[in-house]
């Protein structure tokens, strides 16, 4: 590392919106002072780093180091990381990996103190994170803020818990992040009245719009399967003061690809004003979380990237805290060992166990939808062979099961829609947010072998087609891998294309299938527990 240096380029000045011809002289992690020359001219530009203000790290199926090794590559130099996803799995015990994990690399991670582990009691996750907990995260270990509230109607109801929580927070000045999709009028208003910031859920304009108008903050989310920038993106001339942008969530084959510099790119290209972009991209989050992160003035630490131009964003060189720590594309931060933590009590399960003996003439469907993690559903009669309800292919309505994986519960059954598999299944560990075994096939002996290869790896993604299996494994939580990162994308790459293969048209369908055990996200969705109506926040029969 470099401990004094200088870099010239012509200097972007996002608060001021101004750009120079300058110097920038960085001593000791810091940046020292900046020097303009009105007659220089450079052909690179320098500007703040790029903050994804909402990412579970978790879900790129990385290790924090690992993941950071990539990220830098494409300018971003900060996450603000709800670590929610292995909470589930371990508790505080997982989202302390994941800081001390974090820490190894020249990265500025942003943990949030996870504040629904589980996110309902209608599912049964690994682990608990009590109120007194949140307390100790914020006291002991410094998180910067509240994560993700996702149960909304416990805000709404008042529910002496969740309001406690919120309460912790605002006691250490701490701010509380949002997840209320679909909220609208006075229920978004008490909501936000709670003390709720920001939402990273919207996926309707004038559901952006009101909440805007309550004063919460938006975060705009385009993520391997979330993708709500196209129906958000006006919003940002106007309001580009409460806008961030976040991935939420990315898979691993996504991130080699690209990060926010992607959203910031294609801003640039709708003809929006580069200053308000780049303040979305790289101001707001500093400024919401109280981060301790560069904006390129002097004696803010030096975080900044440089790009080839201020339309196409191509990042060639990445610093944080004064270390260059990618060039050109390639990563300088070094690759991090790992130890092995995980929760798995799995025991293999039979083709018995996904059996459903009809008991009633209609079923209901749960219907996937590309490009998001709502639901739709229906109801119809269902294919029934020898008393028994099977997957019926033609209509692409298909099992779908959860498997409890902490102690081993019997498990819950139910179909879906879209997910097009003429033959074969598709299964994963990663099964938001409680993380147990989920599955969608063409037959119960399909199933059971996915199911059974996710128990025998103690977790991750599996295809299985013809008696064959593939399984890319994430021994750490059942949800990430510590190894190289192009090398897990490569393999996911793979599996992806396997489960497409089979016939599904999603665009990512394990990332797809991985939020349809998702209760907090409506409308009708599938846990360990049973077949459950988001929208009414209960349990619904699957057959009548």
């Amino acid at each position: 590392m470099d401990d004094t240096f200088s870099i010239s380029g012509n200097v972007v000045d996002i608060v001021n919106r101004k750009i120079t011809s300058s110097t920038i002289h960085v001593k000791d992690g810091k940046i020292e002072k900046i020097i303009s020359d009105e007659k220089a001219k450079y052909d690179t530009y320098l500007m703040p780093g790029f903050i994804d203000a909402h990412i579970h790290i978790e879900s790129s199926m990385l290790i924090p180091s690992e993941f950071a090794r990539i990220a830098v590559i494409h300018g971003t130099v900060a996450t603000v990381s709800d670590p929610h996803e292995i909470a589930n799995v371990l508790g505080i015990d997982g989202i302390r990996y994941m800081i001390n994990n974090g820490i190894q690399v020249p990265f500025k991670f942003y943990f949030g103190a996870s504040s629904c582990v589980p996110a309902t009691s209608f599912e049964t996750a690994g682990a608990v994170i009590s109120t007194n907990e949140i307390k100790e995260l914020f006291e002991v270990d410094g998180l910067v803020y509240l994560s993700e509230m996702m149960n909304y109607p416990g805000v709404l109801f008042a529910d002496p818990v969740v309001m406690e929580k919120i309460k912790i927070a605002k006691d250490f000045r701490k701010p509380v992040d949002g997840h209320s999709p679909g909220l609208k009028g006075e229920q978004a208003k008490k909501y936000i009245d709670a003390g709720i910031s920001t939402d990273h859920e919207c996926y309707m304009l004038d559901e952006a719009l009101g909440k805007l108008a309550l004063g919460m903050k938006i975060i705009i989310r385009e993520g391997s399967a979330a993708k709500n920038y196209d129906a958000l993106h006006t919003i940002i001339p106007e309001h580009y003061e409460n806008v961030m942008f976040c991935s939420d969530d990315r898979h691993p084959d996504d991130l080699i690809l690209g990060e926010i510099d992607k959203i910031v790119h294609r801003s640039v290209a709708h003809g929006y004003d580069v200053f308000k972009v780049l303040q979305c991209a790289c101001i707001n989050p500093i400024k919401h979380y109280g981060l301790n992160v560069g904006m390129l003035r002097e004696g803010d630490p030096a975080d900044f990237i440089e790009v080839n131009n201020l339309k196409d964003f191509k990042v060639q060189k990445t610093f944080i805290n004064g270390e260059k720590v990618a060039e050109n594309g390639k990563s300088n931060i070094q690759k991090v060992t790992s130890e092995i933590v995980n929760h798995f009590n799995a025991e293999h399960k039979t083709p018995g166990d996904f059996k459903i003996k009809q008991t009633g003439r209609n079923i209901r469907v749960i219907k996937a939808i590309n490009g998001e993690i709502i639901t739709q559903s229906f109801e119809t009669e269902p294919k029934v062979e020898n008393g028994f309800l099977v997957s019926d292919t033609d209509r692409d309505i298909l099992k779908i099961t959860v498997v409890e994986r902490y102690t081993g519960g019997k498990p819950s059954v139910a179909f879906i829609n879209n997910f097009g598999l003429k033959k074969g299944a598709i299964a994963s560990s990663v099964a938001h947010d409680s993380h147990n075994i989920i599955a969608v096939g063409t037959s119960d002996e399909d199933i059971a072998l996915a199911v059974n290869s996710i128990i025998d790896a103690k977790g991750g993604v599996c295809v299985v087609n013809d008696g064959k299996v593939n399984v890319l494994e994430l021994p750490v939580a059942g949800l990430m891998t510590n190894e190289d990162a192009y090398s897990v994308a490569e393999k996911y790459q793979t599996i992806d294309k396997l489960a497409k293969n089979l016939g599904s048209k999603l665009s990512a369908p394990f990332m797809t299938l991985s939020f349809m055990a998702l209760l907090v996200i409506p409308s009708l969705k599938l846990s360990d527990k049973g077949l459950f109506d988001g929208t009414k926040f209960e349990f619904a029969p699957l057959q009548f």
